[in-house]
């Protein structure tokens, strides 16, 4: 039996806070996209400038005063990446990176501010990798009846490579069986019945879990299970003839071990050449050699909320009804609507 020949990718997946420097490193497949020095973190730690990590997988930022402020973003729980007006206590109205994310059923807003003058790079780079992640999840995410076969031959992914078509397979999903093709490349394998090639599977080795060859009721089995993160299938195929089976277990097995060293996650960008510019020149962190004491501060995590009490400092207005002046008020809020009782 095979078994955990991969490890567990949260990197995407997650949104942490605060974590310990060394746990924020790269893993296997994940790569440094860009690295953009003097990026203020307005929504957790207004007027506290950091450095913003973009990877394939994740936005990073770490603030320049202390490696134990940080935050690991995944793009999985990205919604939707946009541009607009902050106040910032170290550039002051200026535009900004909103990041509005899910994760465990809970929403986080992160806004990011670049304090470096007409540089674009922060809003250019964050939302064309996202976009390339949006539309690249094929590599990463197992897919029940896509649209991935057209004309018996499948719809391949870039820097896709077919290792192998193999006819007579059959999916034990339903009593009677159906019968099929494997098409096994070196990022997935991937299943269609003969008579409805919308009838298929496409399981990327990042979901496998485990696979094994076991006896069932139709004789000897291929069983592929899959990552809880995908929905936990245990996936059964027979091969006919069945002296084929052996021979198909290794390929997807080997092709499995293989990947593990050296995930693919699909996700491309190229980044322009920078411009010569000292300020955005990045610069290695030290991390401090010290042991971090945890506090009775408050939970990091409430601070990016959206719906909290209290967002980010909003601009002094002049308010006629008191005469004095006041932060100016969420849109569509009234001072006579903050005095009410509901």
């Amino acid at each position: 039996m095979a078994e955990a020949a991969l490890e567990e990718v949260w990197q995407d997946r997650e949104i942490k806070f605060d974590q310990q420097p060394q746990l924020l490193k790269l893993r296997k497949g994940e790569f440094q996209i860009d690295s953009i020095n003097s990026v203020e973190d307005t929504k957790g730690n207004n007027g506290e400038r950091g450095i913003l990590i973009v990877t394939n997988l994740r936005l990073i930022w770490t603030s320049a005063k202390s490696a134990r402020t940080n935050l690991s973003i995944g793009f999985n729980n990205v919604s939707s990446v946009n541009i607009r007006q902050v106040n910032s206590k170290l550039r002051g109205n200026s535009q900004a990176l909103f990041v509005m994310t899910r994760f465990n059923s809970t929403r986080f807003e992160f806004i990011f501010t670049n304090l470096v003058k007409n540089s674009p790079r922060l809003f250019t780079t964050v939302q064309a990798v996202f976009r390339s992640y949006e539309t690249t999840k094929l590599y990463r995410d197992l897919k029940l009846r896509g649209a991935i076969i057209r004309d018996k031959e499948l719809v391949m992914l870039p820097n896709e490579q077919v290792y192998e078509k193999i006819s007579g397979i059959w999916n034990l999903s339903s009593d009677q069986g159906n019968l099929g093709t494997f098409i096994i490349t070196n990022v997935r394998t991937v299943w269609f019945a003969v008579l409805a090639e919308n009838f298929n599977v496409s399981i990327p080795y990042l979901q496998m879990k485990s696979i094994n060859v076991r006896n069932s009721k139709f004789g000897q089995a291929l069983v592929i299970e899959t990552t809880a993160a995908s929905g936990g299938y245990i996936l059964g195929f027979r091969a006919d003839p069945v002296e084929h089976l052996e021979e198909v277990y290794t390929q997807i097995h080997n092709l499995w071990k293989i990947f593990s060293v050296t995930p693919i996650f699909g996700v491309e960008y190229t980044l322009e050449e920078k411009q010569g510019d000292a300020k955005e020149s990045f610069v290695p962190r030290v991390e401090d050699d010290v042991q971090i004491m945890e506090g009775d501060d408050i939970e990091p995590c409430l601070l990016y909320q959206p719906d909290g009490e209290k967002e980010i400092d909003r601009e002094p207005v002049y308010s006629p009804e008191l005469g004095l002046a006041i932060e100016r008020l969420k849109e569509g809020t009234t001072l006579s609507s903050l005095w009410g009782i509901v």
